[in-house]
């Protein structure tokens, strides 16, 4: 079976789930590590887990720019294999690639030269300060690996290659949870060995990554062959295209910021209770991610190729499919929140603080599928402004003014309410924009292209 006739004659169900497991798999893995890295963390004391949260912004930075070139070129890949243009198709990949890694370089310059000033800059406390520049130095180092990591790992997915993504980082993520606990109490390197762990196993997944396209196990190529023959306004189609992703990280980062400079006002534990409350909502979330993820292949491809229908299909699906884990998610954490706080830190201050938060954010949750199911139709199918604005507004232009106004008249309150919030708030923004969509896609389908022959 071709890839055309895969992705355009599977039953969407199944396409969809065939997608999303090997992606849904490598999420929870990375999950259980930054989750795992938490707990051990934790055991450094309160300062040392709001060191974590603290980096956690840097690291978003890096993320933001791995997903903009990844999901910029990875959304006209698929539209452009969906027309049967595989040449064109991997000129964006190359270019994609080397693209990122050179930005994660510049990030990597950048913060080695201004590290103390960053350091503070993400809200470290004076006690937090010492462990945070300990961790973000090989968060710095490995910047390059981890940028253009995530950008081959959006590449594999909107090709419908998640399986060898999900290998990648699986492997990364498997021996970053073995080495945490050796690095850090068995060679005694305390937080810095668990910067060492991470920065380690994201050059693993970089090699194993690459190797799938140098090994021709891939549709898309990445060759200097290819990168010479792109031109300019490839770079900035990508650039343009995956926007919207670099719009959503870069204020999800600016956002953790914000947030650790107001929990900081409350102390160590405010700090530490936000950061773990943070990883174990995206590890809750991360399956209904991992569902949408499948999606955008599927969405792109199919848009593309004029398979309208299956396009809708596919949409009504991966809402409803996200909903349902979604509401399983919210009753669990809702019900085991105090608890699964003091997995990560045996601070009453800290359980206190991040029960109530936890359990807000879990309820909110139930409006997240339908607003990421959106977003994601519209940059898969390259609806530049529509999916920016949406982008930018669950993470940014409502949650940044909803947190300033209730942090200042609600106190630590406000702040653990910010976030939910902001998330009810988005649902009513962000539903006119499916409308607008299906109202102006064509109600027929077109003919099937002649694809390239696939290598």
């Amino acid at each position: 079976m071709t890839l055309y006739e895969k992705m355009t004659g599977t039953p969407i169900p199944k396409l969809i789930l065939t997608l999303s497991v090997p992606t849904i798999i490598s999420m929870l893995v990375t999950n259980i590590y930054n989750l795992a890295d938490t707990a051990f963390v934790g055991q450094l004391g309160t300062s040392a887990s709001g060191a974590v949260g603290v980096v956690f912004g840097f690291m978003a930075v890096i993320q933001a720019f791995g997903f903009m070139f990844g999901q910029g070129s990875g959304s006209i890949i698929s539209r452009a294999l969906g027309k049967g243009m595989n040449e064109y198709a991997s000129a964006h990949a190359s270019m994609g690639f080397c693209a990122s890694f050179v930005c994660g370089a510049i990030i990597s310059a950048i913060g080695a030269i201004f590290l103390d000033d960053i350091v503070y800059l993400l809200g470290s406390t004076e006690t937090i300060a010492p462990y945070a520049k300990t961790y973000i130095t090989y968060i710095i180092i490995s910047a390059p690996f981890m940028s253009s990591s995530l950008t081959l790992n959006n590449i594999l997915r909107y090709e419908g290659k998640a399986l060898l993504g999900m290998i990648g980082l699986m492997t990364g993520a498997v021996l970053n949870i073995a080495a945490d606990p050796f690095f850090m109490f068995v060679l005694k390197m305390g937080i810095g060995g668990a910067g060492l762990s991470t920065a380690l196993s994201q050059f693993i997944s970089w090699g194993i990554l690459l190797a799938m396209f140098l090994s021709g196990k891939t549709v898309t190529k990445i060759s200097l062959s290819d990168l010479r023959n792109s031109r300019l306004y490839y770079l900035l189609n990508i650039i343009v295209t995956g926007f919207p992703s670099l719009l959503r990280q870069g204020l999800n980062s600016f956002s953790t910021v914000l947030l650790n400079a107001r929990c900081a006002v409350y102390g160590d534990a405010a700090v530490s209770a936000m950061s773990i409350v943070t990883r174990i909502i995206f590890f809750a979330f991360s399956i209904a991610l991992g569902i949408g993820q499948g999606f955008q292949p599927v969405s792109g491809f199919n848009y593309g190729a004029g398979k309208y229908s299956r396009l809708r299909k596919a949409f009504r699906f991966t809402a409803l499919a996200s909903e349902g884990i979604i509401l399983v998610g919210c009753v669990i954490l809702t019900i085991f929140a105090g608890s699964l706080v003091g997995i990560f830190r045996d601070d009453p201050d800290v359980i206190e603080i991040g029960t109530r938060a936890l359990r807000l954010q879990a309820i909110s949750q139930i409006v997240l599928p339908v607003c990421m199911t959106i977003e994601m139709l519209y940059q898969s199918t390259g609806k530049r402004l529509g999916a920016s604005l949406l982008s930018s507004m669950r993470s940014g232009l409502l949650f940044i003014p909803t947190l300033l106004l209730l942090a200042r008249y609600r106190g630590l309150a406000g702040i653990q309410e910010a976030q939910p919030i902001a998330l009810v708030l988005s649902l009513p923004l962000t539903i006119p924009f499916a409308v607008h969509f299906f109202n102006k896609l064509p109600r027929e389908d077109k003919e099937a292209p002649l694809p390239e022959k696939e290598q």
